[in-house]
């Protein structure tokens, strides 16, 4: 009998055990994450001087200030937000949403953990929680530099911003960048001209959009949202001599004005390599078609010239942006390309669109081809998968591409995509051009 006992307490020691090495997996579908607020927050109801940093939330005295932060779930189940808060002086009393379920919590004193509460989330894809404050003894509502998250929606697998280094808060406010590399396999001979128009839906004109054009593999050509008042088509074409710093750039290797189109700014430009840069102020509109026109041609001393020209629909008729000089280069048009970025971390939370469409280029002998093919890729902040809100594609026979404003429906990178030929050739006289 004595035996016997013993065994089944062995057993039972033993099944015990087990059941404890076998929780781990169970806990791991509800481990906790770190959310850092620095690169995944954004102040989207703004009432005055509240702002995303680096670390965390700033001078948060307004109840009209909303801050939104975003993570990408794989699966539907629950989530607990919780968060280590301080209240400098007084209480606070804050409110977190996430679906329309809204709970409310009371903070006072030091930096302690809060749970802000438990949400149901129905499917995966991005979740935005909203926190706001509600009232205040102090003159601020809180501090904050982080969320935790946990539950069975969250694991290892969720997406998110995960740290600074490589100045990634900076760069996953912005949001990912995409491009379209146009297939010019089939071209024959020497690409002197290219031809590539764009079309801004209505309300996709968000500030610190660029939509870049005609790319080449020594500059870009596009049109910026600069400001609520001010747009820009700009022209710029990186030095041969590599540096983030104009000031760098010995004589013999600065890009070189020729010349330039009325009201239009020229200079250098630095941080993302460097350069001749022009602009012109032009108040393009959402909704109407933007026609872009560049070329590229050898010229003596092993210089390569490239000349930038938009059509202003207003005065029917091609604007000579800028004609720049580029040294140690001898080549035509290569590498032909567009892109939609983000410039202004602020407004990372927005969805920006365009369509890139009716594409062609003309070679140094004078032959026309459209180009039909074009390969989706994306920035590193979409390959690390720090943000996955972007797309790319054909629809209704032209190209488009989409970031930011954290949608689900994203495109594989890499994706290659085919439009219909037009047939609708650009009619240009190339000798009418100033």
């Amino acid at each position: 009998m004595k035996q016997l006992f013993k065994c089944s307490f062995q057993t039972g020691r033993w099944l015990g055990l087990i059941s404890m090495l076998m929780l781990p997996v169970a806990v791991l579908a509800q481990q906790e994450i770190t959310v850092p607020l620095g690169g995944n927050s954004w102040v989207t109801a703004k009432a005055g001087s509240e702002k995303v940093t680096n670390n965390g939330w700033m001078n948060w005295q307004h109840a009209d200030a909303v801050y939104s932060t975003y993570v990408y779930v794989r699966k539907k189940g629950t989530m607990e937000v919780a968060a280590a808060i301080a209240v400098p002086e007084g209480r606070s009393v804050i409110q977190c949403t996430v679906n329309g379920k809204a709970v409310t919590t009371s903070l006072e004193g030091t930096s302690k953990r809060y749970s802000l509460g438990q949400f149901a989330i129905a499917d995966s894809g991005y979740v935005k929680i909203e926190i706001k404050g509600i009232s205040k003894t102090g003159t601020v509502f809180a501090t904050m530099d982080a969320l935790q998250l946990s539950g069975t929606a969250v694991d290892a697998q969720t997406l998110f911003v995960k740290n600074n280094e490589g100045n990634y808060f900076y760069w996953g406010r912005r949001g990912p960048s995409v491009h379209l590399g146009y297939d010019v396999s089939e071209v024959k001979g020497d690409v002197e001209w290219f031809y590539n128009e764009i079309t801004v839906p209505a309300g996709n004109d968000v500030i610190g959009s660029y939509y870049m054009a005609n790319g080449f593999a020594e500059g870009y050509f596009g049109m910026q949202v600069n400001s609520a008042t001010e747009r820009r088509i700009l022209f710029s074409v990186w030095s041969p001599f590599a540096t983030d710093d104009p000031k760098q750039i010995p004589a013999d290797k600065k890009i070189l004005l020729v010349k330039k189109g009325n009201n239009v700014y020229t200079g250098e430009f630095g941080n993302e390599g460097s350069g001749g840069q022009s602009y012109l102020k032009y108040n393009w509109k959402a909704g109407e078609t933007c026609k872009f026109l560049l070329r590229a041609k050898p010229v003596a001393d092993n210089y390569t010239n490239y000349t930038a020209y938009f059509y202003a629909a207003d005065a029917k008729k091609w604007l000579l942006i800028a004609s720049f000089n580029r040294p140690a280069t001898s080549t035509y048009l290569k590498r032909l390309h567009s892109f939609l970025e983000n410039f202004e971390p602020n407004t990372g939370y927005l969805t920006r669109k365009a369509w890139y469409h009716n594409q062609w280029v003309c070679t140094s002998t004078g032959e026309w081809k459209q180009l039909t093919k074009a390969r989706f890729t994306g920035d590193a902040t979409a390959q690390k998968e720090y943000r996955v809100d972007y797309a790319g594609g054909q629809e209704n026979g032209k190209f488009f591409l989409q970031n930011c404003g954290f949608f689900n429906n994203r495109t594989t990178l890499r994706s290659e995509f085919v439009t219909r030929a037009t047939a609708q050739q650009p009619v240009i006289d190339f000798t009418k051009l100033d």
